[in-house]
């Protein structure tokens, strides 16, 4: 079955020369911050901010990616981030990593976010705000 994904957010960012590794190229870790920085950018525009001090927030429980090209400094990349159909208290969310001035996709990637309620550590209905994106 295929999951209607709808666009969130790009976002561009340059590439340190601190995030290449000893192959030379960007260290697979750096990927899931370029992930995350969207994720979280999209979250904040949406009212959800990600602080400890939150009664509720949404947390990762579940991320990939995987690899097509490799990054390499000086560069920008572009990430698109998308949402798909939510569940009672999660939704998924998946990422096209490109570099500014090539049509190739670099990388993709996936996280299933889940709202959680910080003092019990169960879940928590998905926002509002959120669920009626996909209404």
């Amino acid at each position: 079955m295929e999951t209607t994904r709808k666009h969130l957010r790009t976002i561009r960012m340059p590439v340190r020369w601190g995030d290449m590794d000893a192959y030379g190229h960007v260290n697979n870790t750096l990927y899931f911050r370029y992930f995350e920085q969207t994720r979280v950018e999209w979250l904040e525009e949406m009212g959800s901010i990600v602080r400890p001090d939150e009664a509720v927030g949404p947390v990762i429980i579940n991320a990939s990616c995987t690899f097509l090209a490799p990054v390499n400094y000086p560069a920008t990349v572009i990430v698109k981030m998308y949402g798909g159909e939510p569940g009672r208290t999660s939704m998924m969310t998946w990422y096209e990593l490109f570099i500014d001035g090539d049509d190739r996709l670099h990388a993709e990637g996936a996280a299933k976010t889940v709202w959680m309620d910080m003092k019990t550590g169960k879940s928590s209905p998905l926002p509002d705000n959120i669920r009626a994106l996909f209404d």
